[in-house]
């Protein structure tokens, strides 16, 4: 599905939220401002096209390694076309190829809901994140709020669908966006999620009134 709207994926992305993804992502960025070492080991997880990881670069200067994980060869071939800085690695965002602990910083931009599992794969992020290392979610959780709720259950299922079936000819992915995000988890309880496996939930922030949330989590130094 997603390699075969990998030609128009960035354009949509910014046309239906109105470039405000553009914006979500470098507040993402800055959440680690600050925080995150100068020079890491950085993963885009479900990294798609790369936008995330071209993001923190711009905002927060270039990691020492930067790496797009993604399971769509499609969304991989565009990022490696957009830019040369990062590996393309194509993978299972639930059974990664890398060692333990060896990422300083994590993203995930709109993909943990596209997991089968969640809970698994916090676990696996959390395998692969070193001790004081910070993962960040930006994502469409379910609705919580009125807002959210009138947005994704009245306005979202008319126009994204149409919108995304104009410009990409593939109406059937935009339809399963609208229903990735009723299904998924609310932030409360992916929040929730997170400090039942370990994590510090150090910021968590709504995007234009609930539409998306921003999501730093840490996990917890080792302690002798």
């Amino acid at each position: 599905m997603f390699d075969g709207i990998a030609h128009r994926y960035d354009f949509l992305n910014h046309a239906l939220s109105l470039f405000r993804d553009v914006a979500w992502r470098k507040a993402s960025c800055r959440m680690l401002r600050n925080k995150a070492p100068s020079l890491v080991n950085l993963l885009d997880l479900c990294g798609g096209t790369g936008d995330f990881a071209k993001t923190y670069a711009q905002e927060l200067g270039m990691p020492k390694c930067s790496v797009i994980g993604d399971f769509s060869y499609g969304m991989l071939y565009r990022s490696v076309l957009k830019s040369k800085e990062s590996f393309a690695v194509q993978m299972d965002a639930l059974k990664t190829p890398f060692p333990g602990a060896l990422f300083d910083v994590i993203l995930n931009g709109f993909g943990m809901r596209n997991l089968p599992d969640a809970s698994l794969g916090l676990d696996e992020v959390k395998r692969i994140l070193k001790p004081g290392g910070y993962f960040v979610t930006l994502e469409f959780f379910a609705p919580s709020n009125w807002f959210s709720r009138f947005f994704y259950n009245v306005l979202a299922p008319i126009f994204i669908p149409i919108v995304g079936a104009f410009f990409s000819g593939k109406k059937e992915a935009y339809e399963y966006l609208v229903r990735s995000v009723r299904g998924f988890l609310t932030v409360e309880n992916y929040v929730l999620l997170a400090q039942q496996k370990g994590f510090e939930v150090e910021e968590v922030k709504a995007c234009d009134f609930g539409i998306a949330y921003r999501v730093l989590i840490k996990k917890k130094e080792e302690r002798l």
